[in-house]
């Protein structure tokens, strides 16, 4: 047995001090549309709802004589240092990014206690990493890279341990999420070639596939912060060396909105709450649906720190992307009688969601911002046709990203 694999087996087994192993299950839902043997790891079932505890707790393992750690994360990171800091009494100095969902701000805190400290930092992942780095360096103590350690990569191939003894054998699939690349890289090293590895990303955070195209880590010009767990600017060096020869048809990206509907059918069909890095290993299942057939899949749900209060823009998100929602212009002649005009056009199925109009003075036209919701995608077609036949015009702004940020 290889170095590495006995010291991830040691990690998995000092996890036990502190959590049971999280769920493998397979999921009748997804076996079924997908025709394999689809299980689930359960990460979202950790202590902290991520697998982030992992890699804390084998990197302060290591540190027993140290009283000071400091780490940078956008939130599933700092739950698992800061809960690690108060199960072994040690202080802990957190730096977020400023648009950390509260409701990870406020369960780091929760699990931390007196034993933390939260310092919000910059919006983005990697200006806060800088400025914790900074700290650190002055003030002292250790520093826990989410990603870029070999004891944080040790410590989430624990999670490939439990895969291999809850299952019996090795899967022949398995679908990782990709932020900073510690955790795919940790269990992609423990099943090796036997086991073939898929990583995902969001398409607003794939620094692995730019790192692959390059040939080194490099930094995005821009990282959509919606998948927060996920959304990492630099993939690190130390997880980039382990993933260097991925082939880059194994890494795929996937639609913020495509995430969302994702998040969405988890929670109505099987109850089941994903944050948005959580859904990727599950969202790209579709992408994959040639290769996997008859075999047997792993996923991994790698977080559940959901805000419930971001539910009504991931609803918006879903809609949109499957069709059954569209934001359009219209033009409507400024008299008497035309709104109703076009109240007649709608079909029974499509509902107003959204309307916006300002009656201009001196002006025989006005443009409505509307919002349809219907029950298919294809009534779009029907109503645009019978628009058409009106002889109204509009412009379906749905996909128009520079526009629908700001009215939408």
């Amino acid at each position: 047995m290889s170095d590495f694999k006995t010291q991830a087996r040691k990690a998995e087994a000092a996890m036990r001090d502190v959590f049971p192993p999280t769920p493998l299950q397979r999921n009748v839902h997804l076996s079924e549309r997908f025709g394999a043997d689809i299980y689930l790891k359960r990460e979202d079932l950790s202590p902290v709802r991520s697998y982030k505890i992992r890699g804390a707790l084998n990197a302060m393992r290591k540190q027993p004589d140290q009283e000071l750690f400091v780490c940078a994360s956008a939130g599933n990171h700092a739950q698992g240092v800061a809960f690690m800091c108060r199960h072994m009494g040690k202080r802990g100095v957190i730096f977020m990014p400023v648009t950390t969902p509260q409701q990870k701000i406020q369960k780091t805190r929760m699990f931390g206690g007196d034993n933390i400290e939260i310092h919000l930092v910059g919006d983005y992942f990697d200006i806060c990493l800088a400025a914790a780095q900074e700290w650190c360096a002055k003030e002292g103590g250790h520093f826990l890279s989410p990603f870029d350690d070999a004891d944080v990569i040790e410590g989430q191939a624990s999670i490939a341990v439990e895969i291999e003894a809850q299952l019996g054998k090795a899967p022949d699939h398995v679908i990782l999420p990709v932020g900073g690349g510690g955790m795919s890289s940790g269990v992609a090293s423990w099943f090796g070639e036997e086991v073939h590895s898929l990583f995902v990303e969001p398409s607003g955070g794939a620094c692995l596939r730019a790192a692959l195209a390059a040939g080194k880590p490099v930094a995005l010009e821009h990282v959509d912060t919606f998948c927060d767990g996920a959304a990492v600017g630099r993939i690190g060096n130390q997880t980039f060396n382990i993933l260097k020869d991925v082939p880059l048809p194994d890494v795929l990206s996937v639609a913020e909105d495509r995430i969302c509907a994702t998040i969405i059918e988890m929670l109505n069909v099987e109850g089941i709450v994903l944050e948005p890095a959580g859904a990727l290993a599950v969202e790209a299942l579709q992408d994959v649906r040639s290769w996997i057939r008859g075999k047997t899949v792993v996923c991994l749900t790698s977080g559940g720190n959901f805000d419930f209060e971001r539910l009504p823009e991931v609803k918006e998100r879903a809609q949109r992307y499957s069709g059954v929602k569209k934001y359009f212009i219209l033009r409507l002649p400024q008299r008497p009688g035309a709104l109703k005009e076009f109240l007649g056009i709608l079909g029974p199925e499509d509902d107003i969601a959204r309307f916006e109009y300002m009656k201009k003075s001196a002006r025989n036209f006005g443009s409505v911002l509307i919002g349809i919701e219907t029950k298919r995608p294809e009534n779009f077609e029907l109503l645009f046709a019978r628009l058409d036949a009106a002889g109204m015009t509009y412009t379906d702004i749905t996909q128009d990203e520079t526009l629908a940020q700001f009215v939408i």
